[in-house]
């Protein structure tokens, strides 16, 4: 499908949540698809992202298929997106403002602040305050990793810190920082930016050093035993429950195998972790026995990841930490270059 048609599909869904539920807002594309052509191909394990402004808190709608289309569907309030100020300054915001991802505006809110992001998204005082804010980040959840919690959980207040030390240099680089493609992107603004040499160092900060492809495919083949076990549970009281369904399996496998296969299996293994560990989450507390039955697959994943112990993820957020001065001054590099043109 392209993106045109599959964006089409999104405007009409959002149409009809719009007329049912009048605290619906506004709603604008995010994630990968923004600012992509409408004849752009769409793969069959890419979502459609969709962002819904609310006047007061509403629990997210999640991953589902709509005509044919896969749809992830968020919600905000309006405070939480702020003024443009606010926006500008933030990382996670600013690229949906940037292009005219606008799906529904009956006020006109979003509109005001998107053409103030649009002109300011470049100004290096934004750009830096975007940067700072993803090093905090960083540094306040790998310091806050606790050794008591649940290890599924554990593993998840490690991963997703780690991980954007890989946003960190795309948002430098004006870049959409994608979720489950975050190191691919990594590597294509530091590479374009002349600093190719230095991801394989930020890569490792996740795998230790990588497992060759045929291990990943063995743990993507473990996983999707533990996925379609999961799948068939009651998950409505989790943050990523829509992700772990029928909707959400493509993503994972489908996606998962498409970089196995264009040689990024090292970074397949970020999605492979955290929907391992989102999984042992939701058995952990729904099913306990059968989650003592299945770990032993996920302790092998982060046995390949050397981070098998609290310990050792302690260890790995320390280095992250202690080499957060070194990646500022690549940051500040590709920013300063972005900036230069």
């Amino acid at each position: 499908m392209r993106v045109g048609a599959a964006r089409a599909v999104a405007v009409d869904w959002v149409r009809e949540r719009m007329r049912s539920d009048p605290s619906v807002q506004g709603a604008l594309f995010s994630g990968s698809t923004v600012g992509l052509p409408d004849d752009a191909v769409l793969p069959a394990w890419s979502d459609v992202d969709v962002l819904l402004v609310r006047g007061s808190p509403g629990a997210k709608v999640g991953k589902f298929v709509h005509r044919g289309v896969l749809l992830e569907v968020s919600t905000v309030t309006w405070a939480e997106v702020g003024d443009p100020q606010d926006v500008l300054g933030s990382w996670v915001f600013a690229p949906m403002f940037r292009t005219d991802g606008m799906i529904a505006d009956p006020s006109g809110r979003l509109a005001a602040v998107r053409r103030r992001v649009a002109a300011g998204f470049a100004d290096p005082e934004w750009v830096r305050r975007r940067c700072a804010g993803v090093r905090r980040r960083v540094e306040d959840g790998l310091r806050a990793l606790d050794a008591r919690a649940p290890m599924a959980e554990q593993v998840l207040a490690w991963a997703f810190p780690t991980s954007l030390l890989a946003v960190w240099p795309a948002v430098a680089g004006l870049a959409d920082p994608t979720v489950r493609r975050r190191y691919v992107r990594a590597s294509e603004v530091l590479t374009g930016h002349g600093f190719g040499e230095r991801y394989p160092e930020l890569l490792a900060t996740l795998d230790g050093g990588g497992v060759d492809a045929g291990r990943v495919r063995e743990h993507l083949t473990g996983l999707a035993v533990v996925f379609e076990e999961v799948a068939r549970l009651p998950r409505d009281g989790f943050a990523f429950g829509a992700d772990l369904g029928a909707a959400g399996r493509p993503v994972v496998f489908e996606g998962g195998a498409e970089l196995v296969a264009a040689g990024r299996h090292r970074e397949a293994m970020f999605w492979v972790l955290v929907t391992y560990a989102r999984c042992l989450a939701v058995l952990a507390a729904v099913a306990p026995r059968r989650e003592r039955v299945l770990r032993p697959g996920f302790e092998a994943v982060l046995a390949d990841l050397q981070v098998a112990s609290a310990a050792d993820r302690r260890r790995r957020a320390d280095a992250v930490l202690a080499s957060l001065p070194a990646w500022q001054a690549v940051v500040d590099a590709v920013s300063r270059r972005v900036v230069a043109g």
